[in-house]
């Protein structure tokens, strides 16, 4: 009889383990597949940024070297105004000079053209509202002709690799005469305390 006693509490007890541990090995279950989930999750954003990131490198990878080359750019366009400026002249409307203006001229598109295929592209910037995202202003002109801060000259071209500035664009920008700005600031003023 002593020994028919432990038995049933031993199965007693097994039956209590066995619903914890059902429990147990669900939540576990559950916690371990949120935890695969997340990981898989943050691998896919993980594989996401290093593309993008690959992707940036190899879209700028040649930044440093079409900064270097804009000046030889600039060269090119101030030789072919000089060119121009010295063929217009009588005595040196010569063929050799047209060749050579015309063989320059050939050099300087083909070379715009490269780098146009490698994303470089210029700023329009004549008649625009001053943006110093994209300008260098060197200096103010008074201008009645144009609207306030609107870019009049454009000194040295400015440049951009695919969506990045390479090269702010260094221009003139227009100013209204001293007397009107201060008329435009009262006008201004005076709204304000009406309102």
């Amino acid at each position: 009889p002593i020994e028919e006693k432990p038995q049933p509490e031993i199965e007693e007890k097994e039956e209590m383990v066995e619903p914890d541990t059902s429990e147990n090995l669900q939540k576990q279950l559950e916690f371990y597949k949120d935890q695969l989930l997340r990981r898989a999750a943050e691998f896919e954003n993980y594989k996401r940024r290093t593309e993008n990131e690959i992707s940036n490198i190899t879209k700028f990878a040649n930044e440093i070297f079409i900064e270097k080359l804009l000046p030889v750019i600039d060269d090119f366009e101030r030789s072919l105004k000089a060119i121009a400026e010295y063929s217009e002249s009588e005595n040196n409307k010569t063929r050799e000079n047209q060749n050579l203006f015309k063989g320059i001229e050939l050099i300087y598109h083909k070379l715009l053209k490269i780098l146009e295929s490698h994303g470089v592209t210029r700023m329009e910037v004549l008649n625009k509202p001053f943006d110093p995202n994209f300008h260098d202003a060197l200096m103010q002109v008074e201008s009645k002709n144009y609207p306030h801060h609107t870019v009049i000259q454009e000194v040295e071209k400015g440049y951009m690799l695919h969506d990045k500035v390479i090269r702010h664009a260094k221009v003139i920008v227009s100013s209204l005469p001293e007397k009107e700005v201060q008329e435009q600031s009262e006008k201004s003023g005076e709204g304000n305390e009406n309102g």
